[in-house]
């Protein structure tokens, strides 16, 4: 079975432009996120998907793939979308292009729950984050249902603590 790794990067962020291209001890952050994209078990393709030549030129100097998507994509799951016209696989994953310190054995957590096809054609992962992280709107909170299912996706706390307690744990 084929999986791709798709990192979608943009150099326009409203909060921090240019973050794919940060550098991180030496290397652009798009280049740390690529090569533990590389690690996973499953990875039988990683490419970068990226509308901005500085970012293909710095993707490309590293040795890494990368395709051009049109500069009209809105988001990452478009350009995703974008890449699987034009590079074949049985199965997508993306993977942020601001995640330098993820798990490859995350990115197969994915993959295989995908692979499998028990549960979901769409896969995402989350994991608990502390009462502290649940307030910070940089991270992204997600609403499950009793059986697992993602109901919504949030910068907000979810709930939402309109007085102001800490609720502990949240997962």
């Amino acid at each position: 079975m084929k999986v791709a790794i798709v990192i979608p990067a943009r150099y326009g962020s409203s909060r921090f432009p240019g973050k794919p291209l940060a550098d991180i001890h030496g290397k652009p952050m798009i280049q740390h996120v690529y090569e533990k994209a590389c690690l996973s078990k499953f990875a039988t393709l990683v490419v970068v998907a990226t509308d901005d030549t500085r970012i293909y030129e710095a993707v490309r100097a590293f040795g890494g793939d990368c395709v051009i998507t049109s500069s009209e994509i809105t988001s990452g799951t478009a350009r995703v979308a974008d890449v699987a016209k034009v590079r074949s696989a049985d199965i997508y994953i993306n993977v942020q292009s601001d995640e330098p310190l993820i798990r490859p054995s995350d990115i197969d957590l994915v993959a295989r729950a995908l692979i499998d096809k028990k549960k979901s054609e769409v896969v995402t992962l989350c994991h608990g984050i502390s009462y502290e992280d649940s307030l910070n709107p940089n991270v992204v909170k997600v609403a499950k249902s009793h059986s697992g299912k993602a109901l919504y996706f949030s910068r907000s706390s979810i709930p939402f603590g309109r007085d102001k307690k800490k609720h502990g744990f949240f997962l």
